[in-house]
């Protein structure tokens, strides 16, 4: 009788067991794998509160928006992988305008004016290193003419559109895919103004200096040698002074002659 108690416990206990670990094994057979977090995607950037708030660059805004080139920027710097880089003139740059002047251009040209000022692809301030070898490069507004050229010097960003020479003057934002740079003069292309570019300014004429030799000096005793004997105080006569000296003489010499005649 006790060993068939002990024998039933027993076989409890291994159904038991056995029991657990079925379950186990179906728990873990079909728990579904976690895929992996999708990664973030790029930060959306609204150009227009960009560059409103940014700096003084209210008149490049207008402009933007009034060819509707923002609307073309913002595609560009959210819906491709490529991103854009922007080079946006302060206020003062448009103030600053004499010749040639954008007031009077058509529709078309001011549009290219504005797709001019940006690049099909985000480059960071370090990328225009290599980006000044590979000059000259073509803007969003396309065309060999309406290419810059860059130049990196110790850090700093040059650009030169043929009409216009300028530089990254401080970078407003540099995050992917949208990076906006400050220029300090507004990017003329020569598909628009031609190809007449405007002189360089002249370099101002260094000062002459008339260093006079000390009074030591072989040249300052050479010098003082040739001013002595041009002079016309000095010691030799003048031409009109030697003339009244042999008339006097002439005098002289007559009358004494004429005296030993009387005598005579």
């Amino acid at each position: 009788m006790g060993y068939s108690i002990v024998f039933i416990v027993c076989s409890l206990l291994v159904v038991l067991q056995l029991s657990t670990v079925a379950g186990k094994g179906k728990a873990i057979i079909g728990s579904p794998s976690l895929a992996p977090a999708p990664a973030p995607g790029p930060e959306y950037t609204n150009l227009t509160d960009l560059l409103s708030v940014a700096g003084p660059f209210h008149t490049f805004l207008n402009y933007l928006e009034s060819t509707k080139v923002i609307d073309t920027f913002q595609s560009q710097a959210n819906d491709t992988e490529e991103g854009i880089t922007l080079f946006v003139p302060k206020d003062s740059a448009f103030a600053s305008l004499k010749k040639p002047t954008i007031s009077n251009l058509t529709s078309d040209k001011l549009k290219s004016l504005c797709l001019f000022h940006a690049l099909p692809h985000y480059y960071s301030l370090a990328d225009f290193k290599n980006l000044s070898d590979m000059s000259p490069i073509n803007t969003f507004a396309g065309g060999n003419l309406f290419s810059l050229n860059f130049t990196y010097d110790s850090g700093t960003v040059h650009l030169n559109s043929g009409w216009s020479r300028t530089k990254v003057s401080s970078a407003v934002r540099t995050t992917f895919p949208v990076a906006v740079y400050q220029v300090d003069k507004v990017l003329l292309p020569e598909a628009i103004f031609g190809t007449d570019l405007p002189p360089m300014p002249a370099p101002a004429p260094a000062p002459e200096t008339d260093i006079a030799p000390t009074a030591d000096s072989p040249a300052a005793d050479q010098t003082g040698k040739a001013r002595a004997a041009a002079s016309p105080d000095s010691s030799s006569p003048s031409a009109s002074h030697r003339m009244m000296s042999w008339g006097i003489l002439n005098h002289l010499v007559l009358a004494i002659a004429g005296g030993f005649l009387v005598l005579l």
